[in-house]
Protein backbone atom coordinates (compact mmCIF):
# COMPACT_ATOMS: atom_id res chain seq x y z
CA UNK A 1 0.00 0.00 0.00
CA UNK A 2 1.23 3.53 -0.20
CA UNK A 3 0.48 5.21 2.54
CA UNK A 4 0.84 8.86 3.43
CA UNK A 5 1.58 10.93 6.32
CA UNK A 6 0.56 14.46 6.70
CA UNK A 7 2.34 16.55 9.30
CA UNK A 8 5.14 15.22 8.99
CA UNK A 9 6.88 18.42 11.46
CA UNK A 10 4.87 17.42 14.33
CA UNK A 11 5.54 14.16 17.20
CA UNK A 12 2.67 12.55 15.76
CA UNK A 13 3.80 12.57 12.61
CA UNK A 14 7.43 11.47 12.40
CA UNK A 15 6.44 8.58 14.11
CA UNK A 16 3.77 7.27 12.13
CA UNK A 17 6.77 7.97 9.18
CA UNK A 18 8.92 5.98 11.62
CA UNK A 19 5.88 3.14 11.64
CA UNK A 20 5.41 3.38 8.04
CA UNK A 21 8.73 3.21 6.71
CA UNK A 22 9.30 0.07 9.33
CA UNK A 23 6.38 -1.73 7.77
CA UNK A 24 7.61 -2.02 4.21
CA UNK A 25 5.01 0.17 3.09
CA UNK A 26 5.22 2.59 0.42
CA UNK A 27 5.19 6.43 2.01
CA UNK A 28 4.88 8.37 -0.87
CA UNK A 29 5.81 12.93 -0.11
CA UNK A 30 4.27 15.17 -1.44
CA UNK A 31 4.22 19.74 -1.22
CA UNK A 32 0.66 19.74 -0.53
CA UNK A 33 -2.45 17.92 0.89
CA UNK A 34 -3.77 17.41 -2.83
CA UNK A 35 -0.80 16.31 -4.04
CA UNK A 36 -0.07 13.69 -1.16
CA UNK A 37 -3.63 11.79 -1.66
CA UNK A 38 -3.25 11.62 -5.16
CA UNK A 39 -0.23 10.13 -4.86
CA UNK A 40 -1.69 7.58 -1.77
CA UNK A 41 -3.86 4.82 -1.03
CA UNK A 42 -4.47 5.82 2.48
CA UNK A 43 -3.41 8.99 4.66
CA UNK A 44 -2.90 8.90 8.38
CA UNK A 45 -3.98 13.01 9.90
CA UNK A 46 -2.73 13.58 12.85
CA UNK A 47 -2.50 17.58 12.60
CA UNK A 48 -5.09 20.15 13.66
CA UNK A 49 -8.92 20.44 13.47
CA UNK A 50 -8.24 24.00 10.79
CA UNK A 51 -6.56 21.24 8.54
CA UNK A 52 -9.65 18.89 8.54
CA UNK A 53 -12.31 20.48 5.95
CA UNK A 54 -9.11 20.34 3.46
CA UNK A 55 -7.85 17.20 3.99
CA UNK A 56 -11.41 15.78 3.56
CA UNK A 57 -11.63 17.50 -0.04
CA UNK A 58 -8.12 16.46 -1.11
CA UNK A 59 -8.92 12.70 0.22
CA UNK A 60 -12.61 12.60 -1.92
CA UNK A 61 -10.76 14.22 -4.61
CA UNK A 62 -8.23 11.33 -5.26
CA UNK A 63 -10.41 8.49 -3.84
CA UNK A 64 -8.17 8.04 -0.85
CA UNK A 65 -9.12 6.25 2.25
CA UNK A 66 -8.32 8.58 5.33
CA UNK A 67 -7.29 7.59 8.82
CA UNK A 68 -8.09 10.68 11.04
CA UNK A 69 -6.82 11.57 14.50
CA UNK A 70 -7.03 14.93 14.60
CA UNK A 71 -9.37 15.76 17.60
CA UNK A 72 -11.06 19.06 18.65
CA UNK A 73 -13.10 18.77 15.53
CA UNK A 74 -16.25 21.85 15.86
CA UNK A 75 -19.40 20.80 14.13
CA UNK A 76 -18.34 21.98 10.27
CA UNK A 77 -15.22 19.66 10.47
CA UNK A 78 -17.08 16.93 11.80
CA UNK A 79 -19.67 17.11 8.92
CA UNK A 80 -17.05 17.18 6.72
CA UNK A 81 -16.11 13.75 7.83
CA UNK A 82 -19.26 12.74 7.76
CA UNK A 83 -19.10 13.75 3.79
CA UNK A 84 -16.32 12.13 3.37
CA UNK A 85 -17.22 8.79 4.89
CA UNK A 86 -20.07 8.69 1.94
CA UNK A 87 -17.30 8.69 -0.92
CA UNK A 88 -14.32 6.99 0.84
CA UNK A 89 -13.14 4.74 4.02
CA UNK A 90 -12.60 6.93 6.53
CA UNK A 91 -11.39 5.70 9.95
CA UNK A 92 -11.93 8.29 12.81
CA UNK A 93 -10.53 7.59 16.15
CA UNK A 94 -9.52 10.37 19.44
CA UNK A 95 -7.35 7.66 20.03
CA UNK A 96 -5.66 4.37 18.06
CA UNK A 97 -4.14 2.57 21.24
CA UNK A 98 -6.10 -1.00 21.60
CA UNK A 99 -6.07 -0.89 25.36
CA UNK A 100 -7.77 2.45 25.27
CA UNK A 101 -10.27 0.87 23.07
CA UNK A 102 -10.84 -1.85 25.02
CA UNK A 103 -11.70 0.29 27.67
CA UNK A 104 -13.88 2.05 25.83
CA UNK A 105 -15.62 -1.04 25.41
CA UNK A 106 -16.10 -2.05 29.15
CA UNK A 107 -17.21 1.64 29.66
CA UNK A 108 -20.39 0.95 27.99
CA UNK A 109 -20.77 -2.42 28.75
CA UNK A 110 -20.90 -0.84 32.68
CA UNK A 111 -22.85 1.84 32.05
CA UNK A 112 -25.38 -0.13 30.62
CA UNK A 113 -24.93 -2.29 34.09
CA UNK A 114 -25.02 0.26 36.52
CA UNK A 115 -27.76 2.28 37.18
CA UNK A 116 -27.29 5.74 36.58
CA UNK A 117 -29.61 6.96 39.43
CA UNK A 118 -26.90 4.94 42.10
CA UNK A 119 -23.59 4.84 40.46
CA UNK A 120 -21.58 8.41 39.21
CA UNK A 121 -19.58 8.56 36.52
CA UNK A 122 -16.11 11.05 36.52
CA UNK A 123 -13.74 11.00 33.88
CA UNK A 124 -10.50 12.35 34.71
CA UNK A 125 -7.56 12.86 32.10
CA UNK A 126 -4.18 14.50 31.96
CA UNK A 127 -1.58 15.28 29.69
CA UNK A 128 1.57 17.32 28.16
CA UNK A 129 1.50 21.28 28.85
CA UNK A 130 0.98 22.05 24.90
CA UNK A 131 -2.16 20.08 24.69
CA UNK A 132 -4.75 22.73 23.24
CA UNK A 133 -7.95 20.79 23.78
CA UNK A 134 -9.94 20.06 26.86
CA UNK A 135 -11.71 17.64 27.62
CA UNK A 136 -9.24 15.22 25.69
CA UNK A 137 -10.40 13.69 22.60
CA UNK A 138 -10.35 10.58 24.65
CA UNK A 139 -12.18 11.68 27.69
CA UNK A 140 -14.95 12.84 25.59
CA UNK A 141 -15.14 9.42 23.82
CA UNK A 142 -15.16 7.86 27.35
CA UNK A 143 -18.14 9.68 28.04
CA UNK A 144 -19.45 8.78 25.01
CA UNK A 145 -18.87 5.54 25.30
CA UNK A 146 -21.00 6.00 29.11
CA UNK A 147 -23.78 7.59 27.26
CA UNK A 148 -24.53 4.94 25.17
CA UNK A 149 -24.23 2.31 27.57
CA UNK A 150 -26.76 4.54 29.86
CA UNK A 151 -28.97 5.24 26.92
CA UNK A 152 -28.77 9.10 26.54
CA UNK A 153 -26.66 12.13 24.47
CA UNK A 154 -23.53 13.18 25.82
CA UNK A 155 -24.15 16.97 25.50
CA UNK A 156 -27.14 16.17 28.06
CA UNK A 157 -25.16 15.28 30.67
CA UNK A 158 -21.59 15.85 30.62
CA UNK A 159 -20.53 18.38 33.10
CA UNK A 160 -16.96 19.96 33.39
CA UNK A 161 -14.77 22.99 35.03
CA UNK A 162 -16.56 22.83 37.72
CA UNK A 163 -15.95 25.52 40.35
CA UNK A 164 -17.44 28.01 43.02
CA UNK A 165 -21.10 27.47 44.19
CA UNK A 166 -22.14 24.08 41.84
CA UNK A 167 -24.91 22.77 43.45
CA UNK A 168 -25.54 18.97 44.37
CA UNK A 169 -24.59 16.76 41.55
CA UNK A 170 -27.10 15.85 38.94
CA UNK A 171 -28.59 12.56 38.77
CA UNK A 172 -26.75 10.90 35.83
CA UNK A 173 -24.40 13.25 35.28
CA UNK A 174 -21.26 12.56 33.50
CA UNK A 175 -18.30 14.28 34.95
CA UNK A 176 -15.13 15.94 33.33
CA UNK A 177 -11.75 17.04 34.85
CA UNK A 178 -8.79 17.77 32.73
CA UNK A 179 -4.99 18.39 34.15
CA UNK A 180 -2.17 19.45 31.80
CA UNK A 181 1.48 19.58 33.01
CA UNK A 182 4.73 18.05 32.21
CA UNK A 183 5.22 15.86 29.17
CA UNK A 184 2.75 13.33 30.15
CA UNK A 185 1.46 11.30 27.02
CA UNK A 186 -1.73 10.26 28.35
CA UNK A 187 -3.96 9.17 31.56
CA UNK A 188 -7.32 8.60 31.39
CA UNK A 189 -9.57 7.15 34.70
CA UNK A 190 -13.27 6.42 33.94
CA UNK A 191 -15.12 6.37 37.99
CA UNK A 192 -18.37 4.77 38.59
CA UNK A 193 -18.92 5.56 42.47
CA UNK A 194 -21.85 4.51 44.53
CA UNK A 195 -22.95 5.01 48.22
CA UNK A 196 -21.71 1.25 48.28
CA UNK A 197 -18.38 0.78 45.80
CA UNK A 198 -16.14 2.38 43.38
CA UNK A 199 -15.55 0.67 39.75
CA UNK A 200 -12.48 2.21 38.26
CA UNK A 201 -11.03 1.96 34.60
CA UNK A 202 -7.71 3.65 33.99
CA UNK A 203 -5.08 3.33 30.86
CA UNK A 204 -1.76 4.95 30.89
CA UNK A 205 0.19 5.61 28.04
CA UNK A 206 3.79 5.88 28.26
CA UNK A 207 5.09 6.28 24.35
CA UNK A 208 3.47 7.69 21.62
CA UNK A 209 4.49 5.13 19.49
CA UNK A 210 1.21 2.97 20.74
CA UNK A 211 -0.67 5.41 18.81
CA UNK A 212 1.67 5.47 16.07
CA UNK A 213 1.02 1.79 15.31
CA UNK A 214 -2.25 1.61 16.10
CA UNK A 215 -3.09 4.07 12.94
CA UNK A 216 -0.45 2.08 11.18
CA UNK A 217 -3.27 -1.16 11.85
CA UNK A 218 -5.90 0.92 11.02
CA UNK A 219 -4.60 2.35 7.30
CA UNK A 220 -3.51 -0.83 6.49
CA UNK A 221 -7.38 -1.93 7.19
CA UNK A 222 -8.69 -0.03 4.98
CA UNK A 223 -7.48 -1.59 1.96
CA UNK A 224 -10.21 -2.65 -0.31
CA UNK A 225 -12.90 -1.08 2.31
CA UNK A 226 -15.80 0.39 1.19
CA UNK A 227 -16.74 3.73 2.00
CA UNK A 228 -17.98 4.15 5.40
CA UNK A 229 -17.34 6.37 8.83
CA UNK A 230 -15.60 3.36 10.88
CA UNK A 231 -13.86 3.20 13.98
CA UNK A 232 -10.78 1.69 16.01
CA UNK A 233 -13.53 -0.37 17.37
CA UNK A 234 -14.22 -1.81 13.91
CA UNK A 235 -10.36 -2.06 12.99
CA UNK A 236 -9.96 -4.30 16.11
CA UNK A 237 -13.09 -6.46 15.81
CA UNK A 238 -14.60 -4.92 19.21
CA UNK A 239 -18.17 -5.72 19.78
CA UNK A 240 -20.41 -3.40 20.74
Amino acid sequence: MRIGVTGLSGRMGRLVAEEVAASGANRPEAATPEALAQASDVIIDFTHAAAVLRHAAACMQANCAWVLGTTGLDAAGQAAVAQAATRICVVQAANFSPGVNLVMALAERLARALPAAEYDAEILEMHHRQKVDAPSGTALALGQAVAAGRGVALAAVAQSGRDGHTGPRPEGAIGFAALRGGQVVGEHSLLFASATEHIALQHRAFDRRVFARGALRAALWTNNRPAGLYSMMDVLGIER
